[in-house]
């Protein structure tokens, strides 16, 4: 057996036992060491301990506890609470007032934290008692709670994007640049879903009743700039300085924790429970995501070492396809990984494997990133498996499952609509990134 062919038996095995359910850094390292000594021999040894010093070394990795402590500190302040319930009485009067302020406080969710879990869970204990009481359709409040959610894996700062970055080399500013307006499309396209439908069908989504108003607008103001200018701050001092280039992602994201943990204590939720809280959420998860990162980086090397990627590039680019075609592929390829696995292996193995085939195709990688990405979160609402129906029905027992999954599938047609406009239309990711 030549070594490109046995590259490619050991990504098999690799996704079987993943399938099955074994830990996936520590079978991506078991497979690597194995089939890099059996090839190779005891260089292997070598190459594992360079791939895990070049990991270390990578600064930009280390913007991934600072956004994540920053997420976990923001969804315990309160400010998001405040936010919601501003929007929801504000819009009390209009039919789908509660899914309006889902996808809203969503949208800052995201931008202000870049996380995905938690983000369904939060919004659906926020907003899932209120739809509840206000006979709101079970299926679409399901639909807009999730897909908001998953908002998180695609506006910047997106973690899943700082991770991303160094895979493709291309600088995580630019990828953030380039999924803004592909996250604000799809967003849209949520709103405008939810509002049209009401407006057709006002059952699926009632006015509040009387008694559930605000009685004057004053407090629900006071909510709102309590919940919008604490947010825009947050905004401002991550986002905002990354895509100026005045600072790093990693930079951008100390100021950002900096920022988030003075409007925590300002807001008079800043207790150590809440902090300690926070920070083993914030180690649990880095820890995770950074073990895979340096077990995929050591599995990619044995990879490209036997020559496997090359093999497999050469070949699929023989088969002379047009390169919207390759690329079609490739997101199928994706959104159906995407069933089974997190973002996370995806990332870091089937896009490396990939990769060539998209440099040879000469498809713009800053274009590439944010498909991928908006591909991943459409995964994210695909039944059977749908990760994020779980988070809400764990917050929402009330609603079944089968109505949790009948209004995912809605929205993840919606994200497959948005899939398509960023395929035909390229500019939406390239043109922002251009004008820094």
């Amino acid at each position: 057996m030549s070594n490109e062919v046995l590259g490619l038996v050991a990504l098999v095995v690799l996704f079987s036992v993943i399938f099955i359910g074994f830990p996936i850094a520590f079978t991506l390292g078991a497979v690597a060491l194995a089939t890099g000594f059996y090839a190779l021999g005891p260089v292997v040894f070598d190459l594992a301990v360079l791939q895990t010093y070049s990991v270390m070394k990578d600064t930009v990795l280390a913007a991934i506890p600072f956004f994540l402590f920053m997420g976990f500190l923001l969804e315990q302040s309160g400010i998001m609470e405040r936010l919601f319930n501003g929007i929801q009485m504000l819009l009390s009067r209009l039919n789908g007032s509660l899914y309006l302020a889902v996808l809203i406080t969503a949208t800052i969710f995201a931008a202000a934290t870049g996380i995905v879990g938690s983000s369904v869970t939060l919004l659906g204990v926020m907003a899932g008692p209120s739809m509840i009481k206000s006979n709101y359709d079970p299926k679409m409040s399901a639909g807009a709670i999730t897909a908001g959610g998953t908002l998180g894996i695609l506006i910047p700062p997106s973690v899943m994007l700082i991770v991303m970055g160094p895979v493709v080399g291309v600088p995580a500013t630019d990828l953030f640049a380039a999924a803004v307006l592909p996250g604000l499309m799809l967003s849209g396209l949520f709103i405008i879903w939810t509002l049209v439908r009401c407006w057709l069908n006002p059952s699926l989504g009632p006015a509040l009743p009387p008694e559930m108003r605000p009685k004057s607008l004053g407090p629900v103001f006071r909510d709102l700039a309590i919940g919008v200018l604490p947010v825009i701050v947050v905004i401002m001092s991550t986002l905002g300085v990354i895509l100026l280039g005045i600072a790093t992602p990693t930079d951008a994201g100390a100021v950002g924790c900096l920022a988030t943990f003075i409007l925590t204590g300002a807001s008079g939720r800043l207790k150590w429970a809440n902090i300690k809280k926070a920070a083993y959420a914030t180690l649990e998860i880095s820890s995770m995501i950074l073990l895979l990162v340096t077990a995929s980086n050591l599995f990619g090397a044995v990879f490209s070492r036997l020559g496997s990627a090359d093999y497999l590039a050469g070949l699929l680019t023989s088969l002379s396809l047009p390169p919207m075609l390759m690329l079609i592929l490739i997101l199928a390829l994706i959104f159906v990984l995407g069933w089974p696995l997190e973002w996370v292996p995806i990332v870091l193995i089937v896009v490396p494997i990939v990769l060539p085939i998209v440099q040879a195709a000469q498809i713009d990688l800053v274009w590439f990133c944010p498909l991928v990405a908006l591909t991943l979160q459409t995964a994210w609402l695909s039944p059977p498996v749908a990760l994020s129906a779980y988070f809400l029905k764990g917050v929402v027992p009330q609603w079944e499952m089968k109505d949790i999954y009948a209004g995912m599938v809605q929205f993840m047609i919606l994200q497959i609509v948005g899939v398509g406009i960023l395929m035909l239309f390229p500019k939406l990711a390239t043109w922002l990134p251009k004008l820094q």
